[in-house]
């Protein structure tokens, strides 16, 4: 009872300190409804079962932990892409900096300038408040309450160009709330890429709705800031014979938490989420939770996730996939791995399966360990220094998560980041 009060306690205290920003009148409605959510709910704390690996204080606590301000530099990631790109710098959107937001088969609206637009207003906080069940997520619900900007993106048919969101952070201790909604309709289709810092705590959620045909592509690079903490979700509802698929790279931050929840309602969808992630340092958390709902025939999900952790870094996977009844032909596919590369890290791994129909293919497996001696001797016998042996067996071992991603430009983009990242990390 004590520990349930104190839970209560510092839900009461965080939301005192809540101002809502000022909007038109649907969305003010969606704010109030997402933040009494989170009075019902409370703030996340460390015993409750999916967040027992990771501890949210310094997500939930009132003020967010200074970090290194970076030098300003271009974002690295994505160069070769042809993509419309807009950028945010500490939360706020950056005119200047991003191209006119004007594209083909595209509606982009920002959140700060929204008015009466009557999709938006159907489906802003709704993805959301949906994918509270069967598991509350309180802090998705405070950012839907709290985002003071964000993306409206109505796709209305095939996108000539990617969309590139751009997070830069230029001072140390910017609190920053974001919240993005994406409708494709029927038979549309587009690239979402998303890249930066953010801030010293970045809070963000997306909102994807796939009508029957469509295809939503999101490929995401966090990285670049040892500081950062950060908390993301992605809601998406797939409709029949859509395609979603989602993958994230993450490198450095203190604390990355990527919530991914997907109910999948129409037949003949497929659904895929996956990510590679690189951390070095006792200062390093990551975790990846995904829950996949499957409420419709013939239909696919995968889920893969690597992690090469290294110094104390800790790697956290939580994946779940339901299968609810009538919900027959589901391919269902579900593998996390890790790759130690010394004795100090740590890979904790939550996979759960749970089916109410009788006709599915599902499959979940989790494994964790260190470089093979023998491929390493191996490439040590025919020339290959350690380091470089080293940096090819652990891009090996990523591979089928990046294989994850549609375009092969994209993919060999960050196969090139990685490469990078790991030559410098090698001792």
């Amino acid at each position: 009872m004590a520990l349930a009060q104190r839970k209560q306690d510092a839900t009461d205290a965080r939301l005192t300190a809540v101002t809502l920003p000022e909007g038109p009148a649907w969305l003010t409605r969606a704010r109030k409804a997402a933040l009494a959510r989170v009075a019902v709910m409370g703030l996340p704390a460390r015993r409750d079962e999916y967040w027992r690996f990771t501890d949210p204080a310094t997500l939930t606590d009132g003020a967010a932990i200074p970090a290194d301000v970076l030098a300003v530099e271009d974002d690295p990631e994505f160069s070769a892409t042809d993509a419309l790109r807009v950028v945010f710098v500490d939360g706020v959107f950056d005119a200047e900096a991003s191209d006119d937001l004007t594209a083909a088969g595209v509606t982009i609206t920002r959140l700060a300038e929204a008015r009466d637009l009557t999709w938006a207003a159907d489906l802003l906080g709704m993805l959301e408040e949906r994918g509270q069940q069967p598991v509350e997520r309180p802090l998705a619900a405070l950012t839907t309450a709290t985002a003071t900007d964000g993306l409206l993106i109505h796709v209305t048919g095939q996108a000539e160009r990617a969309i590139h969101l751009s997070y830069d952070r230029r001072v140390t201790d910017a609190d920053v709330a974001l919240h993005h909604v994406v409708k494709l309709d029927a038979g549309a289709s587009v690239t979402l890429l998303e890249s930066g810092a953010g801030a010293a705590r970045f809070a963000s959620n997306m909102e994807v709705d796939v009508a029957k045909g469509a295809a939503f592509h999101h490929v995401r690079a966090q990285g670049r800031d040892h500081g950062r903490r950060m908390n993301t979700h992605t809601f998406a509802r797939i409709g029949a014979e859509a395609v979603f698929k989602s993958f994230t790279l993450s490198v450095n931050g203190a604390l990355t938490r990527n919530d991914c929840i997907m109910e999948i309602v129409g037949d003949d969808a497929t659904a895929h989420v996956s990510g590679a992630c690189v951390g070095d340092g006792d200062a390093f958390h990551h975790d990846d939770t995904v829950f996949i709902t499957h409420d419709a025939v013939g239909c696919e999900s995968r889920q893969v996730f690597k992690k090469v952790l290294r110094n104390g870094a800790v790697g956290v996977f939580q994946g779940k996939i339901l299968v609810k009844h009538g919900a027959q032909k589901t391919d269902g596919y579900q593998i996390s791995q890790s790759l130690l590369l010394d004795g100090d890290s740590q890979f904790l791994a939550k996979p759960e399966l749970e089916i109410y129909a009788d006709d599915v293919a599902c499959s979940h497996g989790s494994t964790s360990g260190a470089i093979d001696e023998d491929a390493l001797f191996y490439l040590r016998s025919r020339g290959v220094s350690e380091k470089t042996a080293t940096t090819l067996l652990t891009l090996s071992f990523l591979a089928e998560a990046l294989q994850e991603i549609a375009d092969e430009s994209l993919a060999s983009d960050l196969r090139d980041r990685l490469a990078g990242w790991l030559d410098r990390h090698q001792h």
